[in-house]
C-alpha cells in the first residue's frame, strides 16, 4: 500500500468564517476565534487505514514551545476539551477526513502554522490560520454578553467621533475599516514591531493571550515615540512635510501608508487620529473597544490632580508649567476582565494612545479599570492618576508678572473639568453622555470625598498634602462676574461679534479695568498667535450689568487661524480693592457647510453617482481646491479629485463615481481642502443592496 501523503485541504472558510463571525476580512486566509471549534477537511492519496491515527501540531511566534503555551500538540479524541487544544473526527469518507478543531479561549492570538502527522508517515505542514479574540464566547476574557454591542463594538467598520468645546459638539465620520485588504496582517506586525517583541520575542507572544497586555502594547505602538509606531504627533499647528491631522478620514489610508514606508511613522495625528487607528487594530483583533471624547480635559503632569492655568496682566495665556486644559480629548474604552485587580474592575478599560506623559518609561496609557477612575482608585493598574485628572481635576488660575516673576492666584474651580463626556449610540449617531460613568455628578459629596481619597492615596507616595493648599484669595468672593456672549453667527469668513457682559455683585460702586485679547489655538488651547487686543474701563454701579461689544475681524484672525478653526477670547479684569476675574471663551468658527448627494440606489457591484457642492462664501478667491472621499466597500482607495479656483460666492459641483463591492450599511467620507478652508467634511451613510 502507498504511504499516506496529504494531498490537499480544505480549510472550509464560508462555513467557519460565518460560525466565528470572520466572513468580512478581505483574506483567503482561514480567520477564527478561540473558545470555539473550527472544521477542516484533510483529504490523503488514500483511505486511513483503522490503526493510522493523527496527530496536530499547532504553534505560533518565533520559538514555539509547550510550556510557553505558543505550541499545542494534540491528537483526535472522542469529545472536545474545553481547557485544551484537543481534536474530534467528524466525518471520514473515502481518503477524506473532516476534523473538528477546538482552541481554548486562553490560547495567544495571532498567525498558528498548523501541522499534522499520521502514524505511519513524517509530520506535514498543513498551512497557517489566525487566531483572534471571541467576544461571543463566555470562557473569553473579552466576552461581550449583548450580541448587539458585540455588532458595533466588534464588527462596525465605521463610526463618529465627537470634538469641538463645551458650547459646540460636533461630529465626525471615521473609517476604521477593520476587514479591508490587508489591514488584519499590519494590525498583527504592528505587535512584532513594539519593544517588547524587539526586547523577547517569545515571552512577548506567549503574552498575547491577555488582552490586558496587548491593549498596553498597542496604546504605545500607535504612536511613533519610542518605538517608530503607526502614527507621529504634531500639535504645533504647522503640518509642513506631512498630512494636517485633520485632513484624514479613516485608519485604512493611515495603516497602508505605515506599512508602505516600510513601517516608518505616517505624519501626523493628533487625538482622535491615535484613538481611531487603536480603535481599527483592537476591533480587528477582536477587542470591543469605543472612542470617548472628554470636554475640558484636563493634561496633570505632576500627578497632584490640579492644573494650573497661568495669564499676563494683559490677559495673554501663558504655557507655563506642565499642565494645560484641552478642549477636548479622545481615548479609547475596550471592554475585558481584570483579573489582576478582581472582578468588580472587569467591563470598559480605558486605553490612550497620544503621547503624553511616560508610564514605565514610554508612551503608553492603560489600561485604566473605568470602576476605578470612578471611585477614586488612583493606586490600581495602569495610569489611573493621569486619567483621573483628565475627568476630575480640580483648575487654579494664576496671575504671573514676567518682570518680577511673581505669581498670583486667582481663582480655584472644582466643577469645570471633564464635562460631556461622550460616545456614540449603538446602532445610530447619537451622542450618549457617559460623564457618570467616569465620576459622581460634580458638587455632590460623594464626588468630592472621591476625589479627596485620590489625593491622599497620591499624596503618600508622592509626598503631598491630601488636602489641597488653600490660598485666601480663594476665600475672597469676587466683587463681579463676567461672561462672553455670543452676537450673531461664528463662520469662517465672517467677524467674530461677541459681548463681554460684566455684572456688579456688590452693593458698591466698582471701577473694572479689563484687558482682553484673542488668540488663535489649536483644541489643546496651546496659544498659536495673538489675532486681536483691546482694553477697557467702566465704573459699574451698585448691581449694574454692563455689556460691551467687541469685534474681532476676519482679516485680523484669517492669517493665523489652523485647521482647528479655534479662537480663544480671554479678558482679565482688575476690580479697584478686588480679586481679579477672568473671564474667557474658546470658540470654534463654522466651516461653509459640503453638500453630498447620492444619486440613485446603491447596488452591489454597479457604479452610483455621487455628486459634492461647495459655495465658497468669502469676498475673495478660495484656490488649491481638492476634493478627497473614501469608504469602505465603496471605493477600493482613497480617491482624489483637483477642482478648480472658485470665484467669490461661486459653487462648485463635482461629480463622482462609487462602486460598491459588499452589501450592507457603509459610509462614503469626503473631505474638500483650499488655501482658506483646510478640512471642509461630510459623511453619509448608504445603504447597499444585493
Amino acid at each position: 500500500m502507498a504511504d499516506l501523503k496529504l494531498t490537499n485541504i480544505n480549510w472550509q472558510l464560508e462555513a467557519n468564517g460565518s460560525a466565528h463571525h470572520t466572513d468580512e476580512y478581505a483574506s483567503k486566509e482561514l480567520i477564527v476565534r478561540r473558545g470555539q471549534p473550527f472544521s477542516i477537511m484533510l483529504n490523503y492519496n488514500r483511505t486511513l487505514k483503522p490503526e493510522e491515527s493523527l496527530t496536530f501540531t499547532a504553534e505560533t511566534g518565533p520559538k514555539p514551545s509547550l510550556q510557553a503555551k505558543t505550541q499545542a500538540v494534540f491528537s483526535i479524541s472522542s469529545t472536545a476539551s474545553n481547557s485544551s487544544w484537543s481534536a474530534v473526527q467528524q466525518s471520514i469518507e473515502s481518503s477524506s477526513v473532516t476534523i473538528s478543531i477546538y482552541c481554548p479561549a486562553n490560547a495567544a492570538i495571532g498567525r498558528y502554522k498548523l501541522s499534522v502527522q499520521p502514524t505511519s508517515a513524517s509530520r506535514t505542514p498543513v498551512g497557517t490560520f489566525v487566531l483572534l479574540y471571541n467576544p461571543w464566547s463566555q470562557g473569553d476574557d473579552v466576552f461581550m454578553p449583548n450580541s448587539t454591542e458585540c455588532q458595533e463594538y466588534v464588527l462596525e467598520e465605521f463610526g463618529i467621533v465627537f470634538v469641538g468645546n463645551i458650547n459646540r459638539i460636533s461630529k465626525l465620520g471615521w473609517n476604521y475599516g477593520q476587514f479591508q485588504e490587508g489591514i488584519l496582517d499590519i494590525c498583527l506586525a504592528s505587535l512584532d514591531k513594539s519593544l517588547n517583541y524587539r526586547k523577547d520575542p517569545a515571552t512577548d507572544v506567549s503574552r498575547r493571550n491577555d488582552p490586558k497586555y496587548v491593549g498596553r502594547v498597542l496604546s504605545a505602538m500607535i504612536n511613533s515615540n519610542d518605538d517608530n509606531g503607526v502614527v507621529m504627533g504634531n500639535w504645533s499647528g504647522n503640518y509642513s512635510g506631512g498630512a494636517s491631522p485633520s485632513s484624514w478620514n479613516g485608519s485604512v489610508e493611515i495603516l497602508r501608508k505605515w506599512k508602505a514606508a516600510g513601517f516608518k511613522p505616517v505624519k501626523y495625528g493628533q487625538c482622535w487620529v491615535f484613538a481611531s487607528v487603536l480603535t481599527t487594530v483592537l476591533r480587528c483583533l477582536g477587542i470591543p473597544t469605543r472612542m470617548i471624547s472628554n470636554f475640558n480635559s484636563a493634561h496633570d503632569t505632576d500627578k497632584n490632580l490640579s492644573v494650573d492655568e497661568y495669564y499676563d496682566e494683559s490677559g495673554n495665556p501663558l504655557r507655563m508649567g506642565g499642565d494645560s486644559v484641552w478642549n477636548f480629548h479622545v481615548w479609547n474604552e475596550s471592554w475585558f476582565t481584570r483579573k489582576d485587580l478582581g472582578s468588580s474592575y472587569n467591563g470598559w478599560q480605558i486605553l490612550d494612545a497620544t503621547p503624553q506623559e511616560r508610564s514605565a518609561g514610554i508612551f503608553q496609557c492603560g489600561p485604566a479599570s473605568l470602576t476605578a477612575i470612578k471611585e477614586g482608585d488612583v493606586d490600581l493598574d495602569y495610569d489611573a492618576p493621569f486619567i483621573f485628572a483628565e475627568v476630575n481635576a480640580d483648575r487654579i488660575t494664576w496671575r504671573y508678572n514676567p518682570t518680577t516673576r511673581e505669581t498670583k492666584p486667582i481663582s480655584s474651580d472644582t466643577m469645570s473639568i471633564g464635562k460631556f463626556t461622550s460616545t456614540k449610540a449603538v446602532g445610530s449617531y447619537a451622542r450618549v453622555d457617559v460623564t457618570n460613568d467616569y465620576k459622581y455628578e460634580e458638587g455632590s459629596q460623594k464626588e468630592r470625598e472621591v476625589y479627596q481619597k485620590a489625593r491622599t492615596k497620591l499624596g503618600r507616595v508622592y509626598g503631598f498634602a491630601a488636602t489641597a493648599e488653600r490660598h485666601p484669595e480663594f476665600d475672597q468672593k469676587p466683587d463681579i462676574s463676567g461672561t462672553f456672549k455670543v452676537d450673531g453667527a461664528l463662520e469662517i469668513g465672517k467677524d467674530v461679534r461677541l459681548i463681554l457682559v460684566l455684572r456688579n455683585l456688590t452693593s458698591e460702586a466698582k471701577d473694572i479695568k479689563a484687558n482682553m485679547t484673542a488668540w488663535s489655538i489649536v483644541y489643546t488651547r496651546k496659544p498659536i498667535h495673538e489675532v486681536w487686543k483691546d482694553s477697557l474701563s467702566a465704573t459699574l454701579a451698585s448691581e449694574e450689568e454692563k455689556r460691551f461689544p467687541i469685534k474681532i475681524a476676519y482679516a485680523e484672525y484669517q492669517q493665523h487661524l489652523t485647521s482647528d478653526n479655534m479662537l480663544r477670547v480671554t479678558a482679565l479684569c482688575q476690580v479697584e480693592g478686588g480679586i481679579e476675574v477672568v473671564v474667557e471663551r474658546n470658540i470654534v468658527l463654522e466651516n461653509p457647510q459640503l453638500v453630498m448627494q447620492v444619486v440613485g440606489d446603491a447596488k452591489v457591484n454597479e457604479p452610483v453617482n455621487v455628486e459634492v457642492i461647495f459655495t465658497n462664501p468669502l469676498d475673495q478667491e478660495v484656490k488649491d481646491c481638492t476634493l478627497q472621499a473614501e469608504g469602505s466597500d465603496l471605493l477600493k482607495e482613497k480617491l482624489k479629485i483637483e477642482v478648480p479656483p472658485l470665484k467669490p460666492k461661486q459653487s462648485s459641483k463635482v461629480p463622482f463615481e462609487i462602486f460598491p463591492t459588499k452589501t450592507g450599511t457603509k459610509q462614503l467620507l469626503v473631505n474638500f481642502s483650499s488655501d482658506k478652508f483646510p478640512d471642509v467634511k461630510a459623511f453619509e451613510t448608504i445603504n447597499v443592496a444585493n
